[in-house]
């Protein structure tokens, strides 16, 4: 997939484009969203032999051993941004998951996402770019094309708003042809405009090409932190353990700057 011709030239543009935007000196702000969920922990863990009972270890306050990580259950949903000079101060947004699914992405959506874009906006340094995948959430359009599912006086509609002269006695097929024509010259998203309006940029990644932003280091990075520090398997204690300082302190520009190099 990654070397179908479209691809290959969004992966080419988008690294042409990075390459400018560094070269003119513009602050490159890099966001994801990812979850960690309850039970993450190591394979391994040391067991506090004293405890007899799981009534003895919940009077005490402690686990009952290692919990076998499991991709369903209780988990928190992470969003966050960041750039050369670490996570944003004020850009987390993480919330408990309310579904018991493993894709985390069902929990996000259009309207939240806008909405914690607009409080990142004031935050970033002045013409910046906003490097981010095209999750659902991330493209929502302002005006959507028609579809072959789309009512037939809808897509009609749709191309008189557009300003096209058209035949109603035509079929959605025929109907579908001109909508084809037209959609490029009305493909806008909402967040892409709501950026620019604030003076800043948003590049998007080519398509099944994680690896080209470096805040998937930034993930590795406080999940093994999690890992390594999640005794309890309990939600509130986990989200203790990813805001602690010590995590803050381990994520650096350091490694956003080396990823970055990588790309060029």
């Amino acid at each position: 997939m990654t070397e179908k011709n479209e691809i290959v030239g969004w992966r080419r543009c988008y690294l042409e484009n990075i390459k400018k935007y560094r070269q003119e000196g513009r602050h490159i702000y890099f966001l994801d969203e990812t979850w960690v969920n309850a039970g993450d922990c190591t394979s391994k863990t040391w067991v506090d032999t004293t405890v007899r009972s799981h009534r003895d270890a919940f009077l005490k306050g402690l686990s009952t051993g290692a919990v076998n990580p499991s991709g369903k259950g209780k988990r928190l949903i992470v969003l966050h941004i960041g750039s050369e000079d670490g996570f944003l101060p004020g850009g987390l947004l993480c919330f408990e998951s309310k579904k018991n699914t493993r894709d985390y992405h069902d929990e996000m959506n259009g309207n939240t996402f806008r909405e914690w874009m607009e409080g990142i906006l004031p935050l970033l340094q002045p013409n910046s770019v906003i490097v981010m995948d095209n999750a659902s959430y991330h493209s929502v359009k302002i005006d959507k094309a028609p579809t072959s599912s789309t009512r037939k006086a809808d897509i009609i509609k749709w191309l008189e708003d557009k300003g096209e002269v058209i035949n109603h006695s035509m079929v959605i097929p025929q109907l579908l042809l001109i909508v084809k024509r037209l959609k490029p010259l009305h493909s806008k998203y909402v967040i892409d405009e709501l950026v620019k309006a604030n003076n800043h940029t948003i590049l998007r990644l080519p398509p099944y090409h994680c690896e080209l932003n470096p805040i998937e280091l930034a993930w590795s990075s406080v999940k093994n932190h999690v890992r390594m520090n999640n005794t309890t398997y309990k939600l509130p204690d986990v989200l203790s353990v990813e805001k602690s300082d010590d995590l803050l302190m381990t994520i650096t520009g350091d490694t956003s700057s080396e990823t970055d190099s990588d790309t060029e």
